[in-house]
């Protein structure tokens, strides 16, 4: 398949207007040099649209798009949790994490381990992080992005590969954190609409003269299966999405680790000018989370009746693309590809943020203007600017490099991410929570659930193979917890080595976050009590 001349206009101008419009919004005031607060942290100035907007622009990428249309059509609306239990999760983000984030003057989640336990969590989890977000995150990244550049636009793979990632990395190269926040309120727009068009039209395509709404009833007549939310045990992805357990299980492990403590998704809401700002953010977020399933796995189930003999789900996204007219396909390629881009800065420009502040300028024994209080060197700022450019470069190179060996086998990437990223994110939760809520959680504790995270997960996926990955977090944190709390009393440390602040917090929030809250949770229990 290929694009015609107008499709071909469309996917051009929106990427000559985006970038242009990164470039513009990144601009340097008159006699202002840009610094480490600028690039990495949007001289903490974001405003709430542009949080709300940016976190799902972070969020909603080729793994998101491709990867979950494509479990649509193999599993069907039961996905749909990881967006939907994503809403209940941010509330609980802005409420209580926030909060004391902001109020310490946190910019990165290493510096926050530090503040709370020690240097030595600090080194080791700025370098996991690195890893992860290189090998995983950003390699899925492309790679879906490229396979859906291919069968739509017929572009070579590795071509479409390289091309997206080196537009990535000069989209933010100048303008940081800003560039891509405030850019991101246009590429969630075109993302949600070009989504919704798909959905519209593979669903009339279903149901001809009975239109959309007939459609949707032709399908989930179909399919019936397809629309459970709550598998059963017979059903033969149970392992991937195993019943009750992803309401009240290790899903919750998955989403508080993600929203709540993953560099990459709340850099955007600590460059929030304050906390009212942050929370409004959030609950914007919150609300497109809602939204997300009908954009994005509605077409991967349409496929199983458009399309029932793909050679691969992750080619259920693309494959439906090709039902759209002339002009229509390059404004939903054109969102498809807004997606992809603003996803793969926002990685980029997390890499860059913590190898820059959180194992370069520690080691040069340099604190940097990020860093509230700080002294300001503007040689070091500016040279720590260009650390995090060049850090930005390399990390996309490797991700390029490693992509089709990592996942070139993959049936469902979506999937392969959670499973993989779910030896971890049990011990991540666990020091997390502990070091906000537990003043006597210690660095010899937080490192114990570390450890014994990546070691319990490998030792349960071998040791019972049959038990579901989600289930396996929920047993390996309930492990490391216990560890971490037992290693903490064994070993306490010195009051004053915990220098984060919890005491004067207030949890308080504005009567518009708590309707918003209420809101949210409604609309949850309407949709799985119509799709339990």
């Amino acid at each position: 398949m290929t694009l015609s001349t107008i499709d071909l206009v469309v996917v051009i101008a929106y990427a000559i207007g985006i970038f242009v419009l990164a470039q513009w919004v990144s601009r340097e005031k008159a006699g202002h040099q840009k610094d480490s607060s600028d690039y990495f942290l949007a001289s903490k100035s974001l405003p709430w649209w542009a949080i709300g907007a940016s976190l799902i622009a972070a969020n909603i990428s080729a793994e998101q798009i491709v990867g979950m249309a494509g479990s649509g059509y193999a599993i069907g609306l039961a996905i749909s949790s990881y967006e939907w239990m994503a809403a209940l999760t941010l509330l609980i983000v802005g409420k209580w994490f926030l909060p004391i984030f902001l109020r310490n003057g946190i910019y990165t989640m290493p510096q926050f381990l530090e503040q709370r336990y020690g240097p030595s969590l600090r080194t080791l989890m700025a370098v996991f992080w690195l890893g992860l977000y290189v090998f995983v995150n950003l390699t899925s990244i492309i790679w879906l992005g490229s396979i859906a550049v291919n069968q739509v636009a017929g572009v070579d793979q590795d071509v479409a590969l390289v091309g997206l990632g080196l537009f990535a990395l000069l989209y933010q190269l100048k303008g940081g954190l800003k560039a891509v926040a405030l850019t991101d309120i246009v590429q969630v727009t075109l993302l949600v609409f070009g989504g919704l068009c798909v959905s519209a039209i593979t669903l009339s395509q279903i149901g001809g003269d009975a239109g959309i709404l007939g459609g949707f009833t032709k399908l989930s007549q179909a399919a019936p299966g397809h629309f459970d939310m709550i598998l059963s045990r017979d059903n033969p992805f149970y392992k991937d999405l195993p019943g009750i357990s992803v309401l009240i299980g290790g899903m919750w492990i998955a989403n508080l680790s993600y929203w709540g403590f993953n560099q990459y998704i709340i850099q955007r809401a600590l460059a929030a000018k304050d906390l009212p700002e942050a929370q409004k953010g959030i609950v914007l977020a919150a609300f497109l989370k809602l939204v997300m399933p009908f954009v994005i796995v509605l077409p991967g189930i349409a496929a199983v009746v458009l399309a029932p003999d793909l050679a691969k789900p992750d080619q259920a996204y693309p494959t439906m693309l090709r039902l759209l007219p002339p002009g229509l396909l390059g404004l939903v390629f054109a969102a498809l590809i807004a997606a992809i881009i603003a996803s793969t800065a926002s990685k980029i420009n997390s890499i860059a943020t913590i190898f820059t502040l959180d194992l370069y300028a520690k080691r040069k024994g340099a604190p940097s203007r990020a860093e509230e209080g700080a002294a300001r060197d503007p040689a070091m700022e500016r040279r720590l600017v260009t650390v995090g450019r060049i850090a930005a470069g390399v990390a996309i190179v490797i991700a390029m490099v490693t992509a089709r060996p990592l996942l070139g086998k993959s049936d469902q990437a979506f999937q392969y991410i959670q499973e993989y990223t779910g030896f971890f994110t049990p011990g991540i939760t666990v020091i997390f929570l502990l070091g906000l809520f537990w003043k006597r959680a210690t660095e010899a504790g937080a490192l114990v659930a570390a450890i014994g995270s990546f070691v319990l997960s490998i030792a349960l996926k071998y040791g019972l193979p049959d038990l579901p990955f989600i289930d396996r977090m929920g047993v390996v944190f309930l492990a490391t917890l216990a560890l971490a709390v037992v290693v903490s009393l064994a070993r306490p440390q010195a009051r004053e080595a915990n220098r984060v602040v919890t005491s004067d917090v207030s949890y308080a929030t504005a009567s518009s976050f708590n309707i918003a809250a209420i809101g949210v949770v409604l609309i949850l229990i309407a949709l799985y009590a119509t799709w339990w």
